[in-house]
């Protein structure tokens, strides 16, 4: 008797666990996505105009940090876009470039830069460091000494320098 009792609520949860189901689930099948959620939350929202504060930022210099400069090149563009005056976008998009040999859009953020930022370290030795990539060691080294004259105690124009003196003694191999 305990066994016809204990199977009849099983069968019982079962049928109800089964209407509850089939009371969530959508019409059609072909609106969903992937994981069973609306095709809605994966469709391409990049026209859409909102970002919260940093989100573009921070999100290409983690692509940069990690080394995947042809996305960090994509996003700082779009930043570049969506917040023209953030000295932030342009020098993660000059940097970008500069990585992925697209000198052409570094010459042209380095030049935005120069109004916003231009007599400070961190454009000197970004534009340093374009130029190193280049191959230019003089241009590169001006512009790396002219960060060492703003600011001597700055461990990456030392980095750079350092980076330079190696270039020079060592032939390209």
């Amino acid at each position: 008797m305990l066994q016809i009792r204990a199977g009849t609520k099983c069968i019982a949860f079962l049928i109800a666990t089964g209407a509850i189901l089939a009371g969530c689930q959508s019409s059609g099948v072909d609106g969903l996505a992937a994981y069973g959620d609306s095709a809605k939350t994966v469709a391409d929202d990049s026209a859409v105009a909102f970002y919260k504060n940093d989100e573009l930022i921070t999100t290409g210099k983690l692509q940069f940090q990690e080394k995947n400069y042809g996305k960090s090149y994509a996003i700082y563009k779009r930043a570049v876009d969506v917040f023209p005056q953030d000295p932030a976008a342009w020098l993660g998009l000059a940097a970008s470039a500069d990585m992925v040999a697209r000198f052409d859009t570094s010459d042209r953020a380095y030049k935005v830069l120069s109004r916003m930022i231009g007599n400070t370290p961190v454009y000197y030795n970004n534009i340093g460091y374009s130029h190193l990539l280049r191959g230019d060691l003089r241009t590169a080294r001006g512009y790396f000494l002219k960060a060492y004259e703003l600011d001597p105690g700055n461990e990456i124009t030392a980095r750079n320098l350092e980076l330079m003196k190696n270039s020079v003694n060592y032939a390209q191999r």
